[in-house]
């Protein structure tokens, strides 16, 4: 039986903080899984160019001892050249796992369904987990512990949102997300999150006002307005933005011991000003650097979860 990673909700409050712990002893002490993957390959299916996911894959594939075949979009068209059905058939007789960063969520969807080895998925339109699993470490690094936090997210409620909501929500966080009107969350994924949190200790509020979702928040979070595939909609999203950015006066209003992160790449000037992202409050490449971390504690997982 294969475990796969493809959105938090898949996962309880318990395993993400299994994750969290596997993590940090993976960054404390790397040479104790130096071996784990040896004679082990990856394929890592990119529809996106990418500089963390990418990097911090292979490199950490390679750090466990295993090998990674990085396909490009040009080398594996997903449902075009061939079904992805067969793609997921014919990688599972070749490789130990799949990585995959993809437009549309159907597509992490199919390849789990119908690949025999375990399959994470390293974006996708709908969900982020690595990325929002290694922000969870990070703070976890910075404050100890989650109880009694509140995140404010400010921006897009996209990809990035959607796996913030689910994991501050089973892992006790509150979460304010401030979006404009018509870039809200996934109702489907506040609803989860908000079951989650009340389980948990948290709550979750949604406002279109960037100063309330941050009155006394210990993490300000945000992402860039223009995703990739967006571009055509960059004038119109710049405008209806207006009012978001993460500057110093919206700081002004969080707790005094607050920290800055952003998933990057950044866009100084529009989502955040050049003086927070490059302030000392901003962690941003700390996240960046637990990418790496969270990433082998991912695969360390699925694979033991595999052969248990």
């Amino acid at each position: 039986m294969k475990k796969d990673f493809i959105s938090l909700r898949d996962f309880t409050a318990q395993e993400l903080l299994n994750l969290l712990v596997l993590a940090n002893q993976v960054k404390q002490n790397p040479r104790q899984t130096a071996d784990f993957l040896r004679g082990k390959s990856f394929a890592l299916i990119f529809q996106k160019p990418s500089n963390r996911t990418r990097v911090s894959f292979e490199t950490g594939i390679f750090q466990l001892g295993g090998n990674s075949v990085y396909l490009a979009p040009d080398d594996i068209s997903l449902g075009k050249r061939e079904p992805t059905e067969d793609i997921a058939r014919t990688l599972s007789r070749y490789v130990d796992g799949i990585v995959a960063r993809v437009f549309s969520h159907q597509d992490i969807l199919d390849l789990a369904k119908f690949a025999s080895v375990p399959v994470i998925n390293g974006l996708s339109d709908l969900s982020h987990p690595c990325q929002a699993m290694a922000d969870m470490f990070t703070i976890q690094e910075k404050f100890g512990s989650f109880k009694g936090l509140k995140m404010a997210y400010i921006g897009d409620g996209n990809n990035m949102t959607n796996s913030l909501l689910i994991a501050a929500a089973k892992l006790g966080m509150s979460m304010s997300v401030a979006t404009p009107q018509g870039y809200e969350a996934s109702a489907d994924y506040v609803k989860a999150a908000r079951e989650c949190a009340l389980k948990n200790g948290g709550t979750i509020t949604l406002t279109n006002s960037p100063q309330e979702a941050v009155k006394g928040a210990q993490v300000i979070y945000t992402d860039t307005w223009v995703s990739m595939g967006q571009e055509e909609e960059t004038t119109q999203r710049l405008k209806d933005f207006a009012g978001y950015q993460v500057d110093e006066k919206l700081l002004a209003l969080a707790s005094r011991d607050h920290i800055f992160m952003h998933c990057l790449p950044a866009h100084r000037g529009q989502e955040v000003s050049a003086a927070v992202i490059d302030g000392p409050r901003s962690v941003v490449f700390d996240e960046a650097e637990n990418r790496l971390h969270m990433q082998k504690a991912i695969m360390i997982f699925l694979y033991t979860f595999k052969h248990a």
